[in-house]
């Protein structure tokens, strides 16, 4: 046993821990050491053929790490959606269970019950698309590359280690140091490796469309910058034989396709530019399908049952703006918005209203009271949680579904008055007899229709919101550096919330341009419920931690919450098969799909 300087305070590194071959958040992994493949794919799957993606976009970057290509990097070099084709990460992620990794670069790791450390036994088999191994001084000039000229979140990592040390040619050991908590081993094991002697350090920070060395399953073949990239699968593929491999990467060459907008996405589709189609629109979901492939059997539609939380879309205020600070104000405006006339006039009653940024999950504390937990994390801020929220009895306001409900207009009015706007001569005007006017920055045609139904509804009360639908590029580039009034935007949620949640919420995060916080939330009550959830021992705990951190999201009314799905829709072309069986807990999973019209 030795002390590590600068460690976490007080603990020891142990010399030597066993070796295993995953590691879960809480609890074990569900599958053992001898697996033969992971539960939700064919082991079978026939290889061969091909599969077109299509997204919305543009790219100007074959390298996802830096700033300059934050957000135009080309989809599939590393992708939660489509895999990670080109780079590795050390360990990858079951999509069956909550928070669970299994070894792949990383053949075996070891960790103390404190985690205070972690080291990665990489696999002597681990081959580079050069026949070069992959090596231990890979990992470690990776971690020092996106620490100097990576961009977030991989440019902070190492902020939480003491110590990174090779064990040997195929080992290293990062020891944290107090800033570190118990989920961090895990965001580490996801961390991508590059090979030293094919990437040059000195030019890294520059967009490039030369593809790069990687360890994964296929190869860059051809590029069209901003239109298409098209990947070619290696048949010397160092782990097509390794059980959490196997059944997946089926394709032989995978295309992915940008377009300008949704809608120009969907006539693409329905032409066969391409072949998968995740649909996320339920008016066209029940409307748009009338086309011939259709009707001929050749596009197939599937809906699945969603057993993960809602996430949260909604309408985001930009706090940082004057005309947003009061809560009362956001509160008001949140009452105006009339879900009911919404869902049944634009969208055929398809939707649920959201209640909670984990709703359809135990972790939302939507309709529960807070235990005892709970209370603990929160009792230091007592004004954060209004006493409804607390206590579970807290809902968000139904009209009746006319458009112009009076009820919901005087309670937001009352508000409204409350934080000192008047209605004078058909307009809200603030103290000093400023009209309150602000501005939606909205990205597609979609958005779009919803804004119109709710800048109706505020014109009821005297309030101006004009709306400005942008491109793509500027959207992101406004969105990067907070430049709107107010946004629309979705947050993602997941059964394992935990350090992401930091550039999204935390206070530091508030004025750091690139950051996810739209909203400019900068609280103690959130910071806490955040640290209690990445530091929670136990699967009760975190839910609880979890709750009031939903429970403080929720008092600060940063959104206003619009309405989710139950279900995911996805249409494709009838000779791309999915395994059969229900899909794993995060739904559907499109790398273990195939081709079969593929010549074996």
């Amino acid at each position: 046993m030795t002390l590590i300087a600068g460690g976490m305070s007080g603990y020891l590194a142990a010399a030597h821990a066993e070796p295993v071959h995953g590691i879960a958040m809480h609890g074990e992994p569900a599958l053992p050491a001898d697996f033969d493949h992971l539960p939700y794919v064919n082991p079978d799957a026939p290889k061969g053929g091909k599969v077109n993606y299509g997204v919305v976009g543009t790219f100007d970057s074959v390298r996802p790490f830096i700033v300059r290509s934050m957000r135009t990097h080309a989809r599939g070099v590393v992708d939660t959606e489509f895999g990670n084709l080109v780079y590795e990460t050390l360990m990858q992620r079951s999509q069956d269970e909550p928070f669970t990794l299994y070894g792949l670069l990383a053949e075996t790791v070891e960790w103390d019950d404190e985690r205070s450390f972690i080291q990665y036994n990489l696999n002597p088999r681990a081959r580079w698309s050069d026949g070069e191994p992959v090596t231990a001084d890979d990992i470690i000039f990776t971690m020092e590359l996106l620490r100097d000229k990576g961009r977030p979140p991989f440019s902070t990592r190492l902020s939480r280690v003491a110590k990174m040390e090779k064990i040997s040619d195929l080992s290293v050991r990062f020891t944290f140091n107090e800033e570190s908590n118990r989920e961090f081993p895990l965001i580490l094991s996801l961390s991508p490796v590059l090979p030293e002697h094919a990437t040059d350090a000195e030019t890294f920070d520059q967009s490039t469309l030369v593809p790069g060395i990687g360890s994964g399953p296929y190869l860059i073949s051809e590029i069209k910058p901003g239109e298409r990239i098209t990947f070619q699968r290696r048949d010397d593929y160092w782990a097509k034989d390794l059980p959490i491999k196997r059944g997946i990467d089926n394709y032989d060459e995978i295309v992915v396709e940008y377009f300008l907008s949704e809608t120009a996405q969907f006539e693409a589709f329905k032409k066969g530019v391409f072949d998968v189609y995740p649909d996320g629109s339920a008016t066209n979901w029940s409307r748009g399908y009338n086309f011939p492939a259709v009707a001929a059997g050749d596009v197939v539609r599937k809906e699945y049952a969603r057993q993960t939380p809602s996430g949260m879309y909604g309408f985001v205020f930009n706090t940082r703006r004057p005309v947003f600070e009061d809560v009362r104000v956001r509160q008001a405006l949140t009452m105006l918005f009339d879900f009911e006339w919404a869902n049944r006039s634009l969208y055929d009653n398809a939707y649920t209203r959201t209640h909670s940024f984990w709703d359809s999950s135990y972790l939302s504390s939507y309709g529960k009271p807070a235990d005892q937990r709970e209370r603990e994390i929160l009792a230091p801020f007592p004004e954060a949680v209004p006493e409804d929220i607390l206590e579970g009895t807290w809902t968000l306001p139904a009209s009746d579904g006319s458009g112009r409900d009076r009820k919901m207009q005087r309670a937001a009015l009352t508000l409204l008055q409350e934080a000192g706007y008047r209605i004078e001569g058909g307009r809200l005007l603030d103290k000093e007899a400023k009209p309150f006017a602000f501005a939606l920055m909205t990205q597609n045609e979609g958005q779009e229709k919803l804004a119109v139904a709710f800048q109706r509804s505020l014109a009821a009360l005297g309030i101006e919101m004009s709306i400005r639908t942008v491109d793509d590029a500027q959207y992101q580039q406004r969105s990067q550096t907070f430049d709107y009034d107010m946004i629309m935007k979705s947050f993602t949620s997941s059964l394992s919330p935990g350090a992401e949640q930091i550039p999204r919420w935390g206070s530091a995060s508030r004025d750091q341009e690139g950051s996810f916080n739209f909203a400019g939330a900068a609280s103690p009550a959130i910071d806490a419920a955040i640290d209690a959830m990445l530091n929670a021992r136990t699967a009760d705990d975190f839910r609880s931690s979890v709750r009031a951190f939903d429970r403080v999201l929720l008092s600060g009314h940063y959104v206003i919450p619009t309405f989710h799905l139950g279900k995911a829709w996805v249409a494709h072309r009838s000779r791309i098969a999915a395994p059969e069986g229900d899909p794993p807990l995060y739904g559907y999973y499109l790398p273990s799909w195939w081709d079969t019209s593929a010549k074996p």
